[in-house]
């Protein structure tokens, strides 16, 4: 018989080296790869010795709740001083984000699906319309949540799972944190700074939260990587060649507040007020020169533009926990938030030859409110239960301007002016019922049932009058069984039902207008008739927790989601326009394998505080009115993984690691005539900090170390023949040191 260290040994070896062995067979020469995504960052404390297998430690939300989630702590989300959250999520297991490695604006995804598959929450709510991660400091975050499975207590519009953000919450009394950084590349350079202060007098406590943040950027496609415009016939002969060079720089910056008031009394009972802003601005100037080598001429050969954005996004969360009798406990809660959202664009056109042949200024003001009340009613209502139901209601508004001038100039198109108004009412109401009881002490269950209802009414001027209402059961059933004659052995089951509801902006038909309108760069508007997308889902995973920070998993799930939505391309009034339809069933699974573990855990010699990770998920999903091959569904990432260490020398006083992150690609079949191609991504992040004393430290990382360019391009095909369009987006690496203080 196989000793159990060798044994495990060899399944994490083997897990490894599967890992390396699979992105080794990726092919850059045939354009299949692509890269994002990592680990959560591995325990830092040491485990004991091989011979003490016992699991220690405290509750544990990822390995004790029936209905499981993984927990991503403020120290892990702090590890490489980053300065946006989306390079915190890269590196989590079954995570990526889209785009260029050290660019902002990334999609955030789990199983490879964003586009809302995937659902972002701000301490358990669904942020606004307009508010983007990228601008969130990971300093005020007490911690990140993962559900790959749904939960009755969260809104199930989460196909592919839920990442819930939770604000710093808790006090320490007298603490007096000072953070300040900066860093840069080649293209860009950046700096952050941030204040934490915690107090308390007896049953009260406050605490305050504070940063700021600036990102200067420029990027540039020379001449030696343009963008190209590619056309061919249907035998194959090239009928349309122009090359795309350009520059441009910019700007963004911020602050982010979280002030938090708590009384906490004597019967259990506790108030809290929380608060939150979030403002900023963001500035970008472009020029871009399009040459004709064959074929016709765009509509402008030269494109300068500039571009602004000024946003705040206010939220009050009130809250009450009332402690009743027999373990009860209520909790009621009201929201109020805030955003407003201004943007100016400025698109200039030339025509060689003629000169100026496009002044059109664009101001959109958007502003969004919204009001909400929570309650929650949990109960040990019978001996092993803990039963819970509440509810969830939202009345929210928002409302758009848009005005647009253009001048009439020699050789342009006749000016277009317009001043365009919309305004929308969305009433969102959700109750639920949950249960999660121990059958026996290794077996237990969770099930639960929650009902939404969304009512979206909207009218503009320039469309008529749009109301959908949708609703959605969503019974769930989780189960965690504890292997019998093992210590840290487990499997999981979890059957789900959950949706997408369509995003109020693809409701609304108002047309986006493209400057170069053609198939690769169409027109965009909205589709009052979407229907929500309604999925099946079943996931099974096997969790191995064999020493104090160990732990081997594989999990395995799948969906069938029907009503599924796709862009759809048309040409109406000599223009193309992309607008979102139903369009049938779609498919997708996943299986994703995860190794974490202290090496002294593996090795009984004297060993280094060495702790190590590993991840690797694979993905595939089908789209059944869309012909094969890669009919994948929103772009899937077929493959993701992650490798990564943290070491701590033995007086603490320095903590270095690193991270190697890749993500896959590849072709794509969008539709019959449309499709895509995305390059791998790799990314490789160090990080290493200087402890000078008990209240002092620095920081230091370096990201994207390897620099790699990113390639994106889209296809149309029709009988007439083939358009292209190529980019590629140069990168560089990114340093960053950042001195923390305690008073």
């Amino acid at each position: 018989m196989m000793p159990r260290r060798s044994f495990r040994l060899t399944v994490v070896a083997s897990a490894v080296l599967f890992a390396c062995h699979v992105h080794a067979q990726q092919s850059e020469t045939s354009a299949a790869d692509g890269l994002s995504a990592a680990p959560a960052k591995a325990d830092k404390a040491a485990a004991p010795a091989m011979q003490t297998v016992e699991v220690k430690g405290g509750y544990d939300p990822r390995r004790d709740d029936t209905a499981s989630k993984m927990i991503v702590s403020s120290e892990e989300i702090l590890k490489y001083g980053d300065t946006n959250v989306t390079d915190v999520l890269k590196r989590l297991p079954g995570i990526t984000v889209t785009g260029a490695a050290g660019r902002p604006g990334g999609e955030i995804r789990m199983r490879g699906l964003g586009s809302g598959y995937t659902q972002i929450l701000l301490n358990g709510e669904r942020a606004p319309a307009g508010f983007s991660l990228d601008t969130l400091s990971p300093d005020v975050i007490e911690r990140i949540e993962i559900l790959h499975a749904a939960s009755a207590e969260y809104s199930t519009q989460s196909i592919a799972g839920t990442i819930n953000v939770v604000l710093k919450k808790a006090v320490k009394t007298a603490q007096r944190d000072v953070k300040l950084g900066a860093g840069g590349g080649r293209d860009a350079f950046s700096s952050n700074g941030n204040l934490q202060w915690s107090d308390k007098d007896g049953i009260f406590s406050y605490s305050l939260a504070a940063s700021f943040y600036r990102y200067d950027y420029q990027y540039d496609n020379p001449a030696d990587k343009p963008a190209l415009d590619l056309g061919y016939l249907p035998d194959g002969r090239q009928n349309l060649l122009r090359r795309i060079t350009g520059t441009g720089h910019g700007r963004s910056e911020g602050i982010n507040l979280s002030p938090r008031l708590n009384w906490a009394y004597a019967d259990g009972d506790s108030l809290t007020a929380q608060f939150f802003l979030n403002a900023g601005r963001s500035e970008n100037r472009s020029h871009n020169l399009t040459e004709t080598l064959l074929g016709a001429r765009p509509e402008y050969d030269t494109n300068d533009g500039t571009s602004g954005n000024d946003f705040v996004f206010g939220r009050t969360d009130l809250s009450w926990v009332r402690k009743l009798e027999g373990g009860a406990r209520l909790e009621l809660g009201v929201r109020a938030s805030a955003t407003s959202n201004t943007a100016d664009s400025h698109p200039l056109g030339y025509i060689d030859g003629t000169g100026l042949a496009l002044d059109r200024k664009v101001r959109v003001k958007a502003s969004y409110s919204s009001l909400s009340s929570t309650g929650k009613y949990s109960t040990p209502w019978m001996p092993g239960h803990a039963l819970s139901m509440g509810w969830d209601g939202t009345v929210s508004q928002r409302e758009e301007a848009r005005r647009q001038r253009e001048q009439a100039l020699p050789g342009g198109q006749p000016p277009v002016n317009s001043d365009e108004h919309f305004d929308a009412d969305i009433k969102l109401l959700a109750v639920y019922a949950q249960d999660e009881w121990d059958i026996t002490p290794r077996w237990s269950m969770y099930a639960g049932l929650r009902w939404e209802g969304i009512d979206t009414r909207s009218a503009g001027d320039t469309f008529d009058a749009v109301q959908q209402r949708s609703s959605v059961w969503s019974p769930l059933l989780q189960t965690l069984w504890k292997l019998p004659d093992t210590k840290g052995d487990q499997v999981r089951l979890a059957l789900t039902r959950t949706y997408k509801s369509p995003s109020t902006s693809n409701l609304i038909p108002r047309r986006s207008i493209a400057t170069n309108n053609s198939q690769t760069d169409p027109d965009r508007v909205g589709n009052p008739n979407l229907k929500p997308e309604l999925a099946l889902g079943l996931d099974a995973s096997y969790e191995h927790y064999w020493a104090e920070g160990a732990l081997l998993s594989a999990r395995a799930s799948a969906r069938r989601i029907d009503g599924y939505t796709r862009q759809g391309l048309l040409f109406i009034d000599e223009r193309w326009v992309s607008t979102p339809i139903n369009d049938g069933r779609a498919n997708t699974q996943t299986l994703e394998l995860e190794a974490k573990f202290p090496l002294r855990a593996v090795l009984a010699a004297p060993m280094p505080a060495l702790d190590l990770r590993a991840s690797i998920s694979r993905n595939w999903s089908q789209v059944e009115h869309v012909p094969g091959p890669n009919n994948r569904l929103d772009q899937q990432t077929p493959l993701s993984g992650n490798v990564g260490l943290d070491y701590k020398t033995p007086d603490g006083v320095l903590s270095t690691g690193g991270s190697f992150n890749f993500r896959t690609g590849g072709p794509v079949r969008i539709t019959e005539r449309q499709s895509a191609y995305t390059s791998p991504r790799r990314d490789l992040d160090l990080y290493a900090v200087w402890k000078f004393d008990a209240k002092n430290q620095l920081r230091v990382a370096v990201s994207n170390l390897l620099a790699q360019d990113f390639e994106s391009n889209t296809y149309y095909t029709d009988a007439s023949g083939t358009i292209a369009r190529t980019g590629v987006s140069p990168t560089s690496p990114q340093a960053r040191a950042t001195m923390e203080m305690k008073f």
